[in-house]
């Protein structure tokens, strides 16, 4: 692929930014939506990019699910303004409530809390892991017709382990992540 690849990470226990590969530029955001939306819009127009990644950890809702999963599809499981609006949608808004990177299989859920209960809604929207910044860091790159790919490293059982999440588990995704981006920007 050719042009500079974009990883934002929400912070740098994450991901180290001098284990990147030539071509590939790693921005921290912050944790949430706020954060990452607007991290990813500065990024996006200083840097240009001709791809975004984003990387991070993740709770698992599908038991199924370990380590470095690729992320398909993106939801907002955090947008309750009912009765405006269903779960998940934004009112007032003509813009998607599920994005789609066009790779992988796996959903995610963003949200601004972290996910510590049983929540049907993630069963029922087909859920597989929750963060708390894909969907804003998806939404900013649909607005600028940018292309994004998402990586994320299940850390934990997010309905009853989400509290004791571990960075250090989070960096041993990160050898597989260098791995999936070498493969990319091939």
């Amino acid at each position: 692929m050719s042009g500079k690849i974009l990883v934002l990470t929400a912070i740098d226990d994450e991901l180290a930014k001098a284990r990147a590969p030539e071509g590939v530029e790693v921005i921290y955001t912050g944790a949430g939506k706020v954060n990452a939306s607007a991290g990813a819009t500065l990024a996006l127009l200083v840097l240009r990019p001709k791809l975004v990644i984003n990387y991070g950890s993740a709770g698992r809702i599908n038991a199924q699910l370990d380590g470095l999963v690729e992320v398909a599809h993106v939801v907002q499981r955090d947008m309750m303004a009912m009765p405006l609006a269903p779960r998940g949608r934004t009112p007032y808004s003509t813009e998607l409530d599920r994005l789609s990177s066009g790779h992988g299989t796996i959903t995610c859920g963003t949200g601004d809390n972290l996910v510590i209960a049983d929540d049907p809604w993630l069963d029922e929207n087909k859920v597989d892991i929750v963060d708390m910044e894909l969907f804003a860091i998806a939404h900013v790159c649909q607005r600028h017709s940018i292309p994004w790919r998402a990586f994320k490293f299940v850390a934990d059982d997010a309905q009853n382990l989400a509290a004791g999440h571990s960075s250090a588990s989070v960096a041993a995704g990160e050898e597989l992540f260098w791995q999936a981006v070498q493969q990319i920007s091939k």
